[in-house]
């Protein structure tokens, strides 16, 4: 396929942190995906929670397969608009890295655990979790910390950033992955935006979930067609399976309603995009950044869109089935952090030599706080319980 004049191109990329040959019969955007796919970070992802907890059922989603769903999303709209599938697919997969156990739950009990033990820090955002994870934690490499990707690749992981830690990130790396998190728009027009495949993974990931999580809300009882029904991007084309396939009932009715919502966002995201570059007519990459999002829903499926989130918070992240989990997750995660502050001998050496301060790998700069934060994060969901219950005596959840 022949990317277009706007898509990134591996030839040209910004390059890495420490300057490596070129691989022989890879590209550069390959070569990280390749990297990320073989990372002990990807592999956790397997135990770690979407929404419901790992011990919940077996074919919940997980951060791992959320991550799957992702890429292959991003490369089939990627590829229609000529885009960059292998850089798409990187940052797919790479997204969700630096995410806690048990989800958001276990995510914002961290951020609230940082903040209450000092309240200069900067807590925890887990997309600058997953830029850590890739840029410092993993240990794979004889010459560097990390996994030494694509400044492409690091830009689209990292989507989100507050402005205190862009302004960190930035004095360490001028002009880098945070840059268009720290000065006002008007001041530096031309790092408003990441590229195009950075703006289509993070789109990718917004249809996954809203589809993979009316699945799943439904195999697990707390959610029903019937209430479905109150959704328009649902409704609609559970009414066009019923007409095209009279008396379909049970999960084959789910599933090619869901099949068919798919498609459509994914139709729609490609003709609005094209809408949107026919007349931006950015010549390349860098006039991406210049011009505000360009890989986007038409409005009105960004509106059917945003009323789904809605609804899915309301009525299933917000479940009081959900919710009792959720405190239970959150629990354990104050209770590891705290145990942990309080002993850090409690850790492995690693850790115990971080927090200590020892000169070890990646060692420099990390706050006791920050190591066990690290330590936390990295943790699957099953891992997690089964320390909590070492160290409290007492099973976290329910069997």
């Amino acid at each position: 396929m022949t990317a277009a004049a706007y898509a990134c191109d591996p030839a040209l990329s910004r390059g890495r942190r420490y300057p490596e040959p070129a691989a022989p019969t890879r590209s550069e955007f390959q070569r990280d995906r390749d990297r990320i796919v073989h990372s002990t970070a990807f592999r956790r992802l397997v135990y770690k929670t979407q929404v419901f907890l790992n011990h919940e059922g077996d074919l919940f989603r997980t951060r791992l397969t959320h991550s799957l769903e992702v890429a292959q999303l991003g490369r089939s709209i990627a590829r229609t608009l000529q885009l960059n599938e292998d850089l798409v697919e990187a940052i797919a997969l790479a997204h969700d890295l630096g995410h806690t156990p048990f989800g958001h739950a276990g995510q914002d009990a961290l951020n609230q655990c940082l903040k209450a033990h000092n309240p200069q820090s900067a807590g925890f955002e887990h997309n600058l979790q997953s830029l850590r994870v890739v840029d410092t934690l993993e240990e794979r490499y004889p010459a560097y910390n990390g996994l030494n990707l694509t400044f492409e690749t690091r830009e689209g992981i990292l989507k989100h950033c507050s402005k205190r830690n862009a302004r960190q990130i930035e004095a360490r790396e001028p002009g880098g992955v945070a840059r268009r998190f720290t000065s006002p728009a008007s001041m530096e027009p031309r790092w408003l935006q990441p590229s195009l495949e950075a703006q289509l993974a993070n789109l990718a990931d917004e249809i996954a979930y809203n589809a993979h999580d009316i699945d799943d809300g439904v195999r697990s009882g707390l959610l029903t067609l019937e209430q479905l029904e109150e959704v328009a991007l649902f409704s609609q084309f559970r009414r066009e399976t019923g007409l095209a396939h009279p008396g379909l009932l049970g999960r084959r009715l789910l599933f090619e309603t869901i099949r068919r919502m798919l498609s459509a966002q994914v139709y729609d995201v490609i003709e609005a995009t094209r809408t949107a570059l026919r007349a931006a007519a950015p010549a390349d990459v860098e006039a991406v950044r210049q011009h505000p999002p360009l890989v986007c829903f038409t409005d009105q499926m960004a509106a059917q869109s945003a009323s789904l989130k809605r609804f899915l918070l309301q009525n299933l992240y917000r479940h009081p089935q959900v919710a009792q989990t959720t405190q239970a997750a959150q629990q354990v995660v104050r209770d590891l952090f705290e145990a942990y502050m309080a002993d850090p001998t409690q850790m492995p050496q690693a850790h115990i030599d971080r927090a200590a301060g020892i000169d070890m790998p990646h060692s420099a700069g990390a706050k006791p706080e920050r190591v066990v934060a690290d330590y936390i994060a990295g943790m699957t969901d099953r891992f997690a319980a089964r320390e909590h219950e070492r160290l409290k005596g007492r099973a976290a959840f329910p069997v």
